[in-house]
């Protein structure tokens, strides 16, 4: 299991300490939510902010862009840091030319889907992305509880990989606790995104660690 803290509940006051405690509680990845005031109501960071980040940090990039239209700014995003983006199937008209244009780029290419839509929907880009992010809210806000069909979405997806013969990382964002960690990772799940249920219950070392236990 893989823990990505979404540093949308972090203290953006001192992010660069943020960063580094994460790296001394022995994270390595990083969960940054983009959004454009437009795909997703809130409006938070772009690649000025990851450029100064990366500067500070060697965690693993996981960059979430919740934006229209994200194949205009892919290459803004690699040059800044990104070692992963994830671009929303619903916010591409050629979903697999963005894609090719992550890849292209020298990022890893990630597809994330919201609740309502189906991974049958990217079964045949499977074989070329490094990871499926599956929402378990509507994207846009912190704190949200978790959409209980969403369960039935990882096994649903996690059959489409098998099947595909692909070795996609599934991961799911939204309402992830203790309580639904086990459950999650045993219907699927590779990496999990936790914002408050994570950075509020500091020293970040054990909250790590209890997700790590819950998983067990």
């Amino acid at each position: 299991m893989i823990l990505s803290p979404s540093m949308l509940s972090s203290d953006f006051a001192n992010m660069e300490s943020e960063l580094k405690a994460l790296e001394a509680a022995g994270l390595e990845w990083v969960h940054l939510d983009v959004m454009d005031g437009m795909f997703v109501p809130n409006i938070t960071f772009g690649p000025p902010i990851i450029k100064a980040m990366r500067a500070k940090s060697n965690l693993f990039f996981d960059c979430h862009l919740m934006i229209n239209d994200p194949g205009r700014y892919i290459g803004d995003f690699a040059d800044a840091g990104a070692d992963l983006i994830c671009v929303h199937a619903e916010a591409c008209t050629h979903l697999e030319r963005v894609c090719a244009q992550i890849t292209e780029a020298g990022a890893k290419p990630a597809v994330a889907l919201n609740p309502h839509t189906p991974p049958e929907s990217i079964r045949y880009l499977l074989p070329q992305l490094h990871m499926v992010l599956l929402m378990s809210v509507n994207p846009g806000f912190g704190g949200q509880k978790f959409i209980p069909f969403c369960l039935d979405k990882v096994r649903d997806l996690k059959a489409l990989i098998d099947g595909a013969g692909a070795d996609t990382l599934i991961q799911i964002d939204g309402g992830v606790t203790l309580d639904n960690a086990r459950e999650l990772t045993q219907a699927g799940v590779d990496v999990l995104v936790s914002g408050s249920a994570f950075f509020k219950h500091p020293p970040y070392g054990e909250r790590h660690k209890a997700f790590q236990d819950a998983c067990k």
